[in-house]
């Protein structure tokens, strides 16, 4: 019998020790090993064959961990626990866990964690479907004219942002849905407008909502969350 044979990267990002991409600099650094023999990029492994990161061997010992946690403000989203008020301190979850993409220090809300590196790319390199949905509070009065050049795409960044759904909730917030992610995007969006974000919260990643989640809880996915997340993203 054949054996199914996949990039390195892959195999160490399904072991949960990284994203495909952190494996990518291990093997660039000379610090992964296949069977003993420094491991050169791009090259492809069976389950057979011995992994070692750092001369310590790794494997698929534990179950994936896939959770939603509403991110209060003030955290980092780190796994640098020498950065005061990273996420992974905060959680302080027993086991090794960590964030899918970033919400950052001042927003609050929906973030996803994971033990599994290689669902990181999966979701980050989706296209179709990748809503992120924010609530947003300002410092002034919501226009028609606010909301039309929201939706329509704002210059930042030396780009154009991609139209949007952008609904007004009451005069001081708004309803945004985005599928890019640029820095502070929204942040710089209403700045380009003479407006300054007062609060901001995400509510929802693709087909995962925040709903009632308590700030600072962690909950597990449910079984139809996880598989509405990975149609979306196959």
């Amino acid at each position: 019998m054949t054996l199914e044979t996949k990039r390195l990267n892959k195999a160490i990002a399904e072991t949960g020790h990284c994203s495909r991409r952190g494996a990518d600099k291990l093997i660039e650094e000379g610090r992964v090993k296949v069977n003993g023999e420094l491991a050169g990029l791009g090259i492809k492994v069976t389950e057979n064959d011995v992994i070692s990161v750092n001369d310590k061997v790794i494997s698929k010992e534990v179950e994936n961990l896939y959770f939603v946690f509403n991110k209060p403000t003030g955290i980092t989203c780190t796994t640098d626990q020498s950065i005061k008020g990273n996420i992974i301190s905060f959680i302080n979850y027993p086991e090794r866990i960590f964030p899918i993409g970033r919400l950052d220090k001042p927003s609050e809300g929906l973030i996803f964690l994971t033990n599994d590196g290689d669902i990181v790319n999966k979701i980050l390199r989706s296209r179709n479907n990748h809503e992120k949905e924010y609530i947003v509070g300002v410092n002034k009065k919501i226009t028609d004219w606010f909301i039309t050049k929201m939706s329509n795409g704002i210059p930042i960044l030396e780009t154009v942002t991609k139209k949007c759904v952008v609904e007004k909730v009451d005069d001081y917030s708004f309803k945004i849905i985005l599928t890019q992610g640029l820095n502070r995007q929204i942040r710089r969006m209403c700045e380009h407008l003479n407006y300054e974000v007062r609060s901001l919260k995400r509510v929802r990643i693709m087909n995962v909502e925040l709903n009632r989640l308590r700030k600072g809880q962690m909950r597990p996915f449910s079984k139809e969350e996880f598989e509405g997340l990975m149609k979306l993203i196959s």
